[in-house]
């Protein structure tokens, strides 16, 4: 918590946030233009810094490092500080969702990436993402489907049976990569958007694990770009929180 409030503090870092919040997926490039008095490096310096307290991730496609935030960061922040009776406030400033423009194909599609770091073991944290006896204490009560491997059918449901999203398992590699495809929400007028991909990285880092979630393959920012941008960072911050004490969170949604 300490080292989001500092990294925050610093007027550069909270305004690279500012633009990453008004277009997320920005290069190291597109952030520096925005500071003509910095270096590159010293750009940089301030983004490993955000990076650093889990504020920012960053993801390499190509020969581009693409910055995103990590909503997660503030979830926990909501999780700590605000009562349930400013959650609604708090569901705003946690669906930071980038602003991309559609024709410019210059720009990095719209995707979800989120990042938190779990004291816990690979092969814990696998179970826990894996197993519809743990699903439910995190995941919106919602448990998965048992017996996955690669192009089995995937399914998040109710206790009587309804299922919240579906798809198809396109990576099953324990303890360290989980990927299924998620059908998309159905809009008012009857049509359903595309399909898109969910992808679990697990990453040891001595007594913990890094997580990274990344939700991508949208195509425009939709109606599931929207959901699923408040629905993931309670998703983790709630596996967090099983991980880490035994106990449920408890999010007014």
């Amino acid at each position: 918590m300490e080292k989001i409030f500092a990294a925050l503090a610093d007027p550069t870092r909270l305004a690279a946030v500012e633009a990453l919040r008004d277009r997320d997926g920005q290069t190291l490039g597109e952030l520096q233009a925005l500071f003509p008095h910095l270096s590159r490096f010293g750009v940089m310096k301030h983004l490993k810094v955000l990076e650093d307290a889990e504020v920012i991730s960053t993801r390499k496609s190509g020969r581009f490092r693409y910055h995103y935030l990590n909503p997660v960061a503030f979830q926990s922040v909501a999780d700590h500080f605000v009562s349930r009776l400013a959650a609604p406030y708090a569901r705003g400033l946690v669906a930071l969702k980038s602003q991309l423009e559609t024709k410019d194909t210059t720009m990095p599609a719209p995707r979800h990436q989120m990042v938190t770091i779990i004291k816990t073991s690979p092969e814990r944290l696998w179970t826990a993402l894996t197993s519809p006896n743990e699903t439910v204490h995190y995941f919106f009560g919602l448990k998965i489907s048992d017996k996955l491997d690669v192009g089995s059918h995937i399914a998040l449901s109710t206790k009587d049976g309804e299922a919240k999203v579906s798809g198809r398992v396109t990576a099953f590699d324990p303890p360290r990569k989980f990927a299924y495809t998620f059908t998309g929400d159905r809009n008012d007028d009857g049509s359903r958007d595309p399909e898109s991909l969910v992808t679990f990285e697990i990453e040891p880092m001595g007594d913990a694990c890094r997580v990274t979630m990344i939700h991508d393959g949208f195509g425009a920012e939709n109606l599931t770009f929207r959901n699923t941008g408040m629905g993931w960072p309670i998703v983790l911050s709630g596996l967090k929180t099983y991980l880490e004490t035994g106990q449920e969170l408890s999010v007014a949604v």
